[in-house]
C-alpha cells in the first residue's frame, strides 16, 4: 500500500513544499497535504507522477514506514543560520541513512559502540582528556580520526548538501552513535566537525538543559581539546608565535589555521592583540573560508571494507539502491564521497569486519 510518511519524507529530502511538489506534478495544490495526511489514497498514475518528480523509485513509497530520527535528539553544527527546508533535507538523509545501516547491519557485524557518558562533565577540556584516555590515545596527535571513531562503533555518513549551512550533525539511536559529515568543507573542517560532533555524542548524550548554544560551544571547546591535547600543543609550541609558526604546526594536529590559533589563544600563548592579528592576517591570506595548504581528505575504513567485500560478490551499488528502493544518488550521497573509492570489484580485506552468517 502507498505510505504517505515516504512522500513526505522524499518531499523534504528535495527541499520542497507541498505546493511547488503539486505544481510540478500538475496536481491540485491540496492533493499532497492530503495525500500525506492519509486523507486520499493516489492512484497508479498519481504515484508515478510523484516519483518522477521528485526522483525517486515508485517502490520506495509502497515500503513500510521509514525510520523517524527525532530532531529534539539531534545536534547540529551550522556556522550560519539553518532554514527550516535545510533542516528537514538533512533530517530526511538520517532516515535514509538509518535504512541503509539496517540493510548493511543484516550482512556485517560492525564495532560495538565504545564511547563514555560524559553528561555530567562540566569541562569539556577534561572530558575530551578522560575520553581519550579511556581510548588509550595518550597526547599525540590523531592520525586518521574518522578511523578512530569507526574502530570505536561510531556509524558515519556523509552529506551531499553543498550548503554552508548544513555543516554536520549527530544522534543516538538503539545505544548506536551516528554522525553525519558534509564533505564538500576542506579535509581539516571535516576532522573538527567529526571531533565536535563526537562531543556531542559524549558531552550532551541526553540532551543539553543548558540551550543548543551552549551546547555548540562545549562542542566545539571538547573538538579543540581533543584533537590539540594541551601538554603536547605547549610541549612543542616555541615561545615566539607568527603566522609561519600557524602553518607549520597546524599540519601536526590536522587542523585548520584557524582552529590552530584558536587553540593557542585558549591556552594562553597568544595575547588577544596577536590572536587578533593573527586572525586578521590568515584572513587575508584566505584561509578564513578555505585551506590554501591543506591536507589529504580522511576516508572511511569501514565502508571501504564493507563495499570491498560486497564487490567481491559481485553486489554494486546500483544493486544495494535496488534492494533499499533508493534513487542512486542518494545513496551516493550517504557513502561514496566518504569511501572515496571508485565502483569496481576489488579483493575484499575483511580484517576486522566480519560478514553475518
Amino acid at each position: 500500500m502507498f505510505n504517505p510518511r515516504r512522500l513526505s519524507l522524499a518531499r523534504k529530502r528535495r527541499r520542497l513544499t507541498a505546493k511547488a511538489l503539486a505544481e510540478k506534478a500538475d496536481l491540485a495544490i491540496d492533493t499532497i497535504s492530503r495525500l500525506e495526511n492519509s486523507a486520499n489514497v493516489p492512484d497508479e498514475l498519481t504515484v508515478a507522477r510523484l516519483a518522477k518528480v521528485l526522483n525517486f523509485p515508485v517502490s520506495f513509497f509502497h515500503d513500510a514506514d521509514p525510520e523517524d530520527v527525532d530532531t529534539g535528539a539531534v545536534s547540529f553544527r551550522s556556522f550560519s543560520k539553518m532554514s527550516a527546508r535545510e533542516r528537514d533535507a538533512a533530517v530526511s538523509a538520517g532516515s535514509l541513512g538509518l535504512q541503509l545501516n539496517g540493510w548493511i547491519e543484516e550482512r556485517f557485524s560492525l564495532p560495538q559502540a565504545n564511547l563514555l557518558d560524559l553528561s555530567y562533565e562540566t569541562s569539556p577540556e577534561v572530558a575530551a582528556s578522560s575520553l581519550r584516555q579511556n581510548w588509550r590515545i595518550g597526547e599525540k596527535p590523531i592520525g586518521n580520526m574518522l578511523a578512530l571513531l569507526e574502530t570505536n562503533g561510531i556509524r558515519l555518513f556523509s552529506l551531499s548538501e553543498n550548503t554552508a549551512s548544513v555543516n554536520a550533525f549527530s544522534f543516538w539511536r538503539d545505544d548506536k552513535p551516528f554522525v553525519f559529515l558534509n564533505n564538500f568543507k576542506t579535509a581539516e573542517s571535516s576532522i573538527f566537525d567529526s571531533a565536535h560532533e563526537l562531543g556531542h555524542l559524549v558531552m550532551h548524550k541526553h540532551g543539553d538543559p543548558k540551550g543548543n548554544r551552549s551546547a555548540e560551544r562545549e562542542a566545539d571547546r571538547f573538538a579543540s581539546a581533543f584533537l590539540m591535547p594541551e601538554k603536547d600543543v605547549k610541549a612543542r609550541i616555541p615561545r615566539r608565535i607568527n603566522i609561519d609558526t600557524i602553518l607549520d604546526y597546524k599540519r601536526r594536529w590536522r587542523v585548520s589555521a584557524m582552529a590552530m590559533a584558536y587553540r593557542l589563544s585558549a591556552l594562553g600563548l597568544l595575547s588577544a592583540w596577536q590572536y587578533k592579528s593573527i586572525c586578521i592576517e590568515l584572513g587575508r591570506r584566505g584561509f578564513r573560508s578555505s585551506e590554501p595548504i591543506g591536507i589529504d581528505r580522511e576516508t572511511s575504513v569501514i565502508w571501504r571494507k564493507v563495499l570491498a567485500q560486497l564487490w567481491a560478490e559481485r553486489t554494486t551499488k546500483n544493486d544495494i539502491a535496488d534492494s533499499l528502493h533508493l534513487p542512486l544518488d542518494e545513496l551516493e550521497g550517504l557513502i561514496w564521497n566518504l569511501a572515496g573509492v571508485e565502483q569496481r570489484p576489488v579483493a575484499a580485506n575483511r580484517e576486522g569486519l566480519r560478514v553475518v552468517k
